[in-house]
């Protein structure tokens, strides 16, 4: 994998039905992603506000 991949995984759960959360670096926006078999989807991960989860961004 490259060193300046935009996206990092930070959390995985599941074999078949897998859910993950990624963290967009240069922003710092999570995203869940949802997958079962043949079919999947990812959206931004949102707080009961409804506004979207943002990670410090870490300097590069």
């Amino acid at each position: 994998m490259a060193k300046n991949e935009r996206f990092e995984k930070v959390y995985s759960q599941g074999q078949i039905n897998v859910t993950e959360i990624w963290v967009d670096k240069e922003t710092g926006v999570n995203y869940v992603f949802h997958a079962s078999g043949y079919s999947g989807g990812m959206t931004p991960l949102l707080d009961r506000e409804g506004k979207p989860v943002i990670s410090p961004i870490v300097n590069r």
